[in-house]
């Protein structure tokens, strides 16, 4: 799909992964907007890259609606929908001192990274299936998820943000089946160890080591290396229900 001209949709665009992607929407020529429950950050980063900002809580069914409408509202119901937004978090599932995860922790979790991507899915295609199709395939709009090498190699800690990426990783098959008599591709991403804004915080020396574990490049990933992914996804017709890991070859250990 050629997305001059077409709109489109990212969660979580204000930062990060969802920045980098929704510039290159951009500078492709899609009218972008930005879905963030950080509406200062995104209006920021939208009046920088062109583009439209709309305040969401992804998890949440009314402000998602109310969003996509806004976006909708300006651009039309958008071709392409690119789910950033998620959140992190360590908590082992019993403590040192025997004490067992507080349960508000793990639904919180994934209510954003699991329950927030279909909210948006669910509704970008809804949308997607009222288009007319770009092509002769039948195709009307394409859906980019974001699931983590931790969604198949968890680390101590990371029970509630493994099983919430893992049900993406699930999904992403399922949705592309459900989806196809309607048009839609549906394809996920999962990441390995990226310099986000979250990474970004970390001592040199840190960030050095993280690298060092990859086994080629022996880097950490670059927000510009997740977009690049994003868009030949999106360019690439045949690509569907697949999840594509963007690691350097790693796989991640206990710690």
């Amino acid at each position: 799909m050629d997305v001059n001209g077409k709109a489109a949709i990212v969660t979580g665009g204000a930062s990060g992964l969802g920045r980098a992607t929704a510039e290159a929407l951009v500078k492709a020529g899609a009218k972008v907007t930005l879905l963030d429950r950080n509406f200062a950050l995104a209006e920021a980063t939208a009046a920088a890259i062109g583009a439209l900002a709309a305040e969401c809580d992804v998890s949440d069914a009314a402000s998602a609606a109310a969003a996509i409408a806004k976006a909708r509202d300006a651009h039309g119901p958008a071709r392409v929908c690119i789910n950033c937004a998620g959140i992190g978090g360590s908590v082992r599932i019993v403590d040192r001192k025997g004490q067992p995860m507080d349960l508000d922790h793990f639904r919180k979790v994934i209510e954003v990274n699991l329950v927030g991507t279909f909210n948006t899915l669910r509704l970008a295609a809804a949308d997607m299936s009222s288009l007319e199709p770009v092509n002769d395939d039948g195709l009307k709009g394409v859906i980019v998820n974001t699931a983590s090498v931790a969604g198949y190699e968890g680390q101590i800690g990371q029970a509630a943000y493994t099983a919430s990426k893992g049900g993406i990783i699930g999904l992403t098959i399922q949705s592309a089946r459900d989806l196809s008599a309607h048009g839609v591709r549906v394809c996920t991403i999962a990441p390995g160890i990226m310099l986000t804004p979250l990474l970004m915080g970390l001592p040199q020396d840190t960030l050095d080591l993280l690298g060092s574990q990859v086994p080629f490049p022996k880097r950490t990933g670059d927000a510009t290396e997740y977009a690049s992914l994003a868009m030949e996804i999106v360019r690439n017709d045949y690509l569907n229900g697949e999840v594509i890991r963007l690691d350097g070859a790693i796989r991640m250990g206990p710690r």
